[in-house]
């Protein structure tokens, strides 16, 4: 992986995303943290690192998808900036593997084709699910779920932060099968990374 792009997006997380404090989570639980990844994500900047990151690991574990997938909305800017960064380097090395996006609704759209997926969607292609950050699991599964019943084979699972809480892993795991469950961050990277900031 190139370290360069992965610490700064670390850098830049830990400065734009991450609050000290209390606070709700979505999961209904209470935390002295939180990390909102989207003020990283959809920084012009952030969101370029963003795509390059997701990239380079994918890159480096030997996963090739066709394409990469996730909830709505939190998936939203990642899984385009993974596309854009694939698209770039396709422009370097002439052959590489442009990659497509979907993103997966919470519902089934109510109108018009009645999708739940938007974007890609092929039976039988490789495909990788990503978000932004893991805490309870549920929206990853949920995509994971979506992709799986579209007849999509998920080869692995990639998030931008893992929470590291006691269900989250599990829970995408099992729903993963055989596919691995890879990270960027743990919320302890972001945390030690904002503290040291903080004191310089």
């Amino acid at each position: 992986m190139n370290l360069a792009h992965r610490d700064a997006l670390l850098q830049r997380l830990a400065r734009d995303s991450f609050r000290l404090g209390r606070f709700r989570l979505s999961s209904g639980g209470e935390s002295d943290y939180y990390i909102d990844c989207r003020t990283t994500t959809l920084n012009g900047e952030g969101g370029r690192l963003t795509g390059l990151a997701f990239y380079n690991l994918l890159r480096e574990r030997g996963l090739h998808p066709r394409a990469v997938g996730g909830l709505t909305m939190g998936a939203d800017p990642v899984v385009c900036n993974i596309a854009a960064a694939s698209a770039w380097h396709a422009l370097e090395a002439p052959g590489s593997q442009v990659l497509d996006g979907f993103l997966v609704r919470k519902t089934d759209k109510a109108h018009g084709t009645g999708r739940r997926i938007e974007g890609f969607c092929q039976e039988g292609a490789d495909v990788v699910i990503v978000d932004d950050v893991c805490t309870t699991g549920t929206s990853t599964v949920q995509a994971i779920e979506a992709a799986q019943a579209a007849n999509m084979r998920v080869i692995g699972v990639v998030c931008l932060v893992e929470r590291e809480e006691a269900q989250g892993r599990p829970a995408v795991e099992a729903a993963a099968g055989a596919a691995p469950f890879l990270r960027l961050f743990t919320a302890e990277d972001i945390r030690a990374e904002h503290v040291r900031h903080l004191a310089l």
